[in-house]
């Protein structure tokens, strides 16, 4: 067994689509390349994707991630289970923490995207596999054409996602379970024909292949599905360690490089402000993968 990387060109933190397309670019252009698998990408999340390019007929979510993983070790990028730690400026470079040892990098791309805030349902994750619940209307809000839909929401952004969906249904529903004055776009809900129930989330129950909730006369509505639009949270911990600068959201600047604010560290994917969508991250990881190599060409004096 050969013994674990300690000094790579390019660290990558995430081992999702966004991390795993740019390991396999930067390992193509002959760069030492360790990635940091700290666990289960959103993208495994999905149960089904038809939007994914390329697959027309549908891929899991898991599937992406294999043929991915596949692709980026065949080029000899390496892949190591463990979450990075302790990231800091160390000459040209960086040093991180990773299971116990450090680790030296020329660059550094943080792919570590975002943490869903889930509602607070028992079975939720089962609920998601089986995409009962749902997390991403741009992703699969065509599936939702002429069913009976609701949104969970706590606040306007609610209000917003519900008013997407109207696109594919005009049985939509805003499931409310925030305070009253958190929702303060009440005449375009009105406007566009979504209902509103406001309701405690204690009263939403995931019942076999049905989603119900209690409406304010005391019955229950029942769903074909259900959208959750309770925002999301950056894993940017290792990005404010070296003090790169953050977007009112938490998550990180960019240029059109996808270079952070701080020299030698780059970011892409749903840690990036944008869309959180596998195409989107993926072009991301190719500008920065692209980006890092060009900048090593311009220290080795490769370039004319």
């Amino acid at each position: 067994m050969s013994r674990p990387l300690s000094a790579v060109d390019t660290l990558i933190v995430g081992a999702g689509p966004a991390g795993l397309t740019a390991a396999t670019y930067l390992a193509r252009f002959l760069r030492s390349v360790l990635v940091a698998d700290g666990g289960d990408s959103r993208a495994s999340w999905i149960p089904l994707s038809h939007n994914m390019p390329g697959f027309p007929a549908g891929i899991t979510g898991g599937d992406i991630l294999s043929r991915m993983r596949e692709q980026a070790v065949a080029y000899g990028a390496v892949i190591e289970a463990g979450r990075a730690e302790g990231l800091k400026p160390s000459g040209d470079g960086f040093i991180a923490v990773l299971n116990g040892r450090q680790v030296t990098a020329r660059a550094v791309l943080l792919a570590t995207g975002v943490v869903d805030h889930h509602p607070d349902l028992p079975g939720v994750e089962r609920a998601i596999e089986r995409a009962i619940v749902r997390i991403c209307p741009i992703c699969d809000g065509f599936e939702a054409t002429g069913k009976t839909v609701a949104v969970i929401g706590d606040s306007d952004m609610g209000v917003r996602e519900a008013a997407f969906l109207r696109t594919y249904s005009d049985r939509v529903t805003l499931l409310h379970v925030g305070t009253a004055d958190a929702l303060t776009e009440r005449a375009a809900i009105k406007r566009l024909g979504i209902e509103l129930i406001e309701t405690p989330i204690e009263t939403v129950r995931l019942e076999g292949d049905r989603v119900t909730a209690l409406s304010w006369n005391g019955a229950f509505r029942a769903f074909d599905l259900v959208y959750s639009a309770l925002g999301t949270s950056a894993n940017a911990s290792l990005a404010r360690d070296v003090g790169a600068l953050l977007a009112d959201d938490g998550r990180l600047e960019v240029d059109l490089h996808q270079r952070t604010s701080v020299p030698g560290l780059y970011a892409a994917g749903d840690l990036v402000r944008g869309l959180n969508q596998i195409a989107v991250a993926t072009a991301e990881a190719a500008v920065a993968a692209t980006d890092i190599h060009n900048a090593f060409r311009r220290a080795e004096g490769l370039t004319v």
